[in-house]
């Protein structure tokens, strides 16, 4: 049974609601973002082809769980919550998912049975267990797990850590997280390290990164590459820009960047994220780029005040968009070109009309499909104030 099939026979699909596109080929799919993408970008320029995957199976190196229990079995399960609700839906297997993080949730399902850990039961506000997060590095192989508690005290956690580790000996490091609060936020504040150094490391498009447990890093690495390298491209540049790279994340884009700029300036609200950043540029011996912690919009505002210049913008928004105060200071300090990256083809419609609107030209649109089988799409634009041939 190839891929294709298997996904199609998916028992939990019509539950879950993660696998938008199970049922057509992934031909059919490129065609269907394709249409998405010119029917809500074309009135600003020509949408290229979309690039997709070779193998469009396994490629989230970032997979999460949530654990309920089966009072009927007397077991605990794991899975996903239903989606536009509350309900959990067990999932044992996803095509979607790295094989290796499948497993290990499978085998923290089975411990957490043997060490009578109960999973956290949000109705009477009992039990241990509330979610794992696991990441695998696609260049490294280096994996971390993150065990999500409702409460601090964590029984047998030795024992338990080293049952994990011994089913599974490539885990590089194994957090403990505490999360006491009904919020969506899957992580707590407070972690503690049971294992390794609580972080692992990548490689990306040839620089090294370290990932923490709450730091943003893109759950498809292949495609990532060829974003980020369409991104840069886009950029165009030449060894003397000065870039302001918002909402930066980890610093990626930004690092990658800095090797061709004379310098990079990133701007992340995300704390943890930021120290990342910071030592993702020092692992990577690059000196032309500085980060700071804040909101982007209010960074670059602030930045127009005291007659601050950038030759080239780079943003990343999350799904919401980039935020209008950014957007009305980027038209004011003008830089040549903005390369925007958006994960989300309604709020990217949006802003595009904004700098449209007020003297950007939409010079270049290629759409990345980083999520096969999903409705999702990454779409890189260039926008420029001068005529500039790509």
């Amino acid at each position: 049974m190839d891929k294709q099939q298997e996904l199609t026979r998916c028992s939990v699909d019509k539950k879950c609601g993660g696998c938008r596109y199970r049922n057509i080929s992934y031909e059919e799919q490129l065609s269907i973002k394709q249409h998405q993408e010119e029917t809500l970008l074309s009135p600003f320029g020509r949408v290229r082809s979309i690039i997709g995957m070779e193998r469009p199976y396994y490629y989230r190196n970032k997979v999460q769980a949530v654990f309920g229990y089966d009072y009927r079995r007397r077991r605990t399960l794991s899975g996903v919550f239903q989606s536009n609700s509350g309900r959990m839906v067990p999932v044992d297997k996803c095509l979607l998912d790295d094989e290796t993080a499948d497993a290990i949730i499978l085998t923290v399902r089975r411990l957490c049975d043997s060490f009578k850990l109960a999973p956290f039961d949000k109705r009477n506000g009992s039990g241990f267990l509330r979610h794992i997060l696991v990441r695998r590095g696609f260049m490294s192989g280096e994996v971390m797990v993150v065990l999500v508690s409702a409460v601090p005290a964590f029984p047998s956690k030795r024992n338990f850590v080293r049952a994990l580790l011994q089913a599974h000996p490539q885990i590089t490091t194994v957090v403990h997280n505490v999360n006491p609060y009904e919020t969506e936020l899957v992580l707590g504040e407070h972690s503690e390290v049971l294992y390794g150094k609580g972080v692992i490391e990548d490689t990306l498009c040839g620089m090294s990164f370290r990932i923490s447990p709450a730091s943003f890093y893109q759950v498809n690495p292949v495609q990532c590459e060829t974003l980020y390298q369409t991104a840069l491209l886009f950029a165009a540049l030449t060894g003397e820009e000065t870039v302001l790279d918002a909402y930066c994340g980890t610093g990626t884009i930004g690092l990658l960047a800095a090797k061709q700029a004379k310098q990079v300036i990133g701007v992340e609200l995300n704390r943890d994220a930021v120290r990342d950043a910071m030592e993702n540029a020092k692992r990577n011996g690059v000196k032309n780029i500085y980060f700071y912690g804040g909101d982007a919009g209010e960074y670059i505002e602030t930045a127009v005040q005291e007659g601050t210049r950038f030759d080239v913008v780079l943003t990343d928004p999350p799904r919401a968009g980039a935020s209008v105060p950014f957007l009305r200071a980027v038209c004011r300090m003008k830089p040549k070109r903005v390369v925007y990256i958006s994960c989300n083809l309604q709020t990217l419609a949006r802003d595009l009309r904004y700098l449209t609107q007020r003297g950007y030209k939409a010079k270049a649109i290629q759409p990345v499909d980083m999520f096969p089988y999903t409705k999702h799409v990454e779409t890189a634009c260039l926008l420029s104030r001068s005529d500039m041939n790509f």
